[in-house]
């Protein structure tokens, strides 16, 4: 499975906290974490001051409390625990898929389990209450799709029309567990 991994597992940047105003960006790979610093400041001193960047392996990376206390300042806990997951070697592969094939995928659930699995984290939140997720659920399980419902679910949005014209009992199920 790790050869479905690019050469970059996880990438983010981001400004610190104040009073500073560093930029930073946290790079894992296969193999290394990179730290990657600059200094904004009108402070004569820094003025032309070259990028800081330190590389070490994801073990040294486990490790080292300083990094990974900044790392938790810079990007938060969450961001932390999850690098500290991925130098583990517990990479998420679901979270990789990119919305298109995960939308192919959604399309084989039941509406009750869609709305457990928007519950979940926010990209999927995001993605089963998305107007791609319902223009492909009403196209999909909805046999009685004229144009005039086409064009009406174009203006008002596929959510809409898929529960005012589609409603069933399981559908209403769906509405009531989350999503």
């Amino acid at each position: 499975m790790a050869s479905l991994l690019g050469k970059k597992v996880f990438e983010i940047n981001g400004q610190g906290p104040p009073p500073t105003k560093y930029f930073f960006q946290l790079t894992v790979t296969k193999t290394e974490v990179i730290w990657r610093s600059w200094k904004i400041s009108l402070r004569i001193e820094f003025k032309g001051a070259a990028p800081g960047e330190n590389k070490m392996t994801h073990d040294d990376y486990l490790h080292d409390a300083r990094m990974q206390q900044q790392v938790g300042v810079v990007f938060g806990q969450q961001i932390l625990h999850y690098t500290q997951a991925l130098c583990q070697g517990n990479f998420d592969y679901l979270e990789r898929l990119p919305n298109d094939l995960l939308l192919q995928i959604l399309a084989f659930l039941e509406l009750k389990d869609v709305a457990q699995l928007a519950q979940t984290t926010k990209r999927f939140h995001k993605l089963c209450n998305s107007p791609e997720f319902w223009e492909q659920t009403v196209r999909g399980r909805c046999d009685e799709l004229t144009p005039d419902m086409e064009a009406l679910a174009n203006a008002m949005g596929w959510r809409k029309i898929f529960f005012a014209f589609f409603n069933t009992k399981e559908h209403q199920q769906f509405a009531q567990g989350g999503s």
